[in-house]
């Protein structure tokens, strides 16, 4: 079996865990981004497109996909050099030392934009295969929810990111989407 049939196949069946497919429903579609990077991600995910730099892909619901920073949608997203440039609080170029947070004020939580994000301590870091010839620095973000007003938390997540400096990509997951991970691993790059 080859390698692309295997992601196919590994994400179609995180997908099939989750949800329900049609029984003519193909187990997957490719999504080019940069620099020759092709993941091949559930047919039922929806890709949107904000220029160059932002690949919006919705995992499940969503209201009106925005680009990055979109409330309430579940999704991930696909990052260029725009967007590195300013990931240090919006003064700076994003590097891996700190989270992907492209403001200095408190951003909306992606889960509900009545409660603040707040995003660190870091939990996990190390490197993660992104094709076949690519690591990427990876980084899992330990983050919460809370009011505006006070430090009460509503809800907990891990923002994870997968950084590829020499190809200038960034992939950010604050839903923690099942079969991202094997999708990334079995990317092919052309």
């Amino acid at each position: 079996m080859s390698k692309r049939y295997l992601a196919v196949a590994a994400v179609a069946a995180a997908t099939v865990l989750t949800t329900a497919l049609p029984a003519n429903a193909a187990p997957a579609q490719p999504l080019k981004f940069r620099n020759g990077l092709t993941l091949y991600i559930p047919i039922q995910w929806e890709v949107h497109r904000f220029g160059a730099d932002v690949v919006q892909v919705v995992t499940g619901k969503c209201g009106k996909p925005q680009g990055w920073g979109t409330p309430q949608c579940d999704a991930f997203y696909l990052l260029g050099p725009k967007y590195i440039k300013i990931g240090a609080e919006g003064w700076g170029a994003y590097t891996g030392k700190s989270p992907f947070y492209t403001a200095s004020d408190v951003q909306p939580c992606p889960f509900n934009k009545k409660y603040g994000e707040i995003i660190g301590p870091k939990v996990t870091r190390g490197l993660r295969q992104v094709g076949e010839g690519h690591k990427a620095a990876y980084n899992a973000w330990q983050s919460t929810c809370v009011s505006y007003s006070s430090s009460k938390v509503y809800a907990r997540f891990t923002q994870r990111e997968w950084y590829l400096p020499k190809s200038k990509i960034l992939i950010v997951d604050q839903w923690n989407t099942p079969g991202l991970s094997d999708a990334l691993k079995y990317a092919d790059w052309t």
